[in-house]
């Protein structure tokens, strides 16, 4: 650039701011203009003021105010008055509750159809028998695994470990949670916590069916939870002992043909959610069971008295007995 300068003449030397000029890149640049649009009654615009309530926090606090007087400074306001919101999470795991229990026939359902009886009894078998169907396509919309077939093993072993969890259930509370719901847990263990249960599962007389099925919403329609009832016929032996180590029913020797039907529930809408047992259905034809025995305390033997002359006795009877006065008016 500097050679260029040194070559050039006096004459060429006018061209140069021209040359310099051209090369200088412009940008023109706008900027908004802040005045209104209509240049009269500035002044008079300038004097507008909005006058603003500012709170004189050196006075009261919301805290010091009385309700009265918070009141009226809402109303003045146009406020409404906050609304307390006492509320809680809650976490709900089981129902609580059976749906629509199933009611074993009477006789395990082995009247004849040409009966009366037996002909009620097999147009209520197919009534419920659509409701169920629906409860199981309800089931498998949340579970698509679901399936009977699969559902009745699990059961099975779910009613066995919970049998079986229940005997160490003083040791470890949360493996028998796992199998059984909060309220099958209170009741199977409010009668236990004293005593020995000594269960086994020896063999299935038949294989356990579904007989009944149900679907209902807690709260909310979207918190779904599901029962299924399943029959099972098996042989058992039990033994329960005291607190003291005495057997108080059954027998660990003597085997029994036991009927029951047993209601496991799921919370289907859970993500991991689990069947486990909820409720023992026992119908009324079925024979009680024996009661089992309390137990106390012996109490000690009373210490022997010495033994006493007869007349001795009557004549402290006589001294022991006060002078009664009768007063007559």
């Amino acid at each position: 650039m500097l050679e260029i300068f040194q070559n050039l003449t006096p004459n060429m030397c006018v061209l140069i701011p021209a040359v310099v000029s051209s090369n200088v890149q412009q940008q023109q640049i706008r900027t908004t203009i802040n005045k209104h649009y209509n240049p009269q009654f500035r002044k008079h615009r300038g004097a507008k003021i909005i006058k603003i309530d500012l709170p004189d926090l050196t006075k009261e606090k919301d805290d010091e105010m009385s309700p009265e007087r918070m009141r009226s400074k809402m109303k003045e306001k146009g406020l409404q008055p906050p609304r307390p919101w006492n509320e809680r999470n809650f976490y709900i795991s089981n129902s609580g509750g059976v749906f629509e229990p199933y009611v074993p026939p009477e006789g395990d359902g082995k009247l004849s159809a040409v009966t009366v009886k037996g002909a009620k009894q097999k147009l209520e078998f197919v009534e419920k028998k659509g409701k169920s169907m629906m409860a199981v396509r309800k089931i498998k919309s949340y579970d698509d695994d679901f399936t009977l077939k699969d559902f009745v093993q699990d059961a099975t072993e779910i009613y066995k470990n919970a049998h079986e969890a229940l005997m160490n259930f003083r040791t470890d509370k949360e493996k028998l949670e796992e199998f059984v719901t909060e309220k099958a847990y209170v009741e199977m263990t409010e009668n236990a916590k004293y005593k020995t249960v000594s269960w086994k599962f020896h063999q299935s007389l038949s294989p356990p069916k579904v007989v009944h099925a149900r679907t209902n919403s807690v709260v909310s329609k979207d918190n779904l939870f599901a029962q299924v009832t399943v029959r099972f016929h098996t042989q058992q032996s039990l033994c329960i002992y005291d607190r003291f180590g005495r057997k108080i029913y059954g027998d660990e020797n003597l085997v029994k043909d036991v009927l029951e039907y047993v209601v496991f529930e799921k919370h289907i809408t859970e993500q991991y959610g689990s069947w486990r047992v909820h409720h023992k259905i026992i119908p009324d034809w079925m024979p009680a069971s024996e009661p089992i025995p309390r137990t106390f305390r012996k109490p000690e033997p009373l210490p022997d008295l010495p033994d006493q002359p007869e007349d001795e006795d009557k004549s402290s009877d006589s001294s022991s007995k006060p002078d009664v006065a009768i007063a007559t008016a």
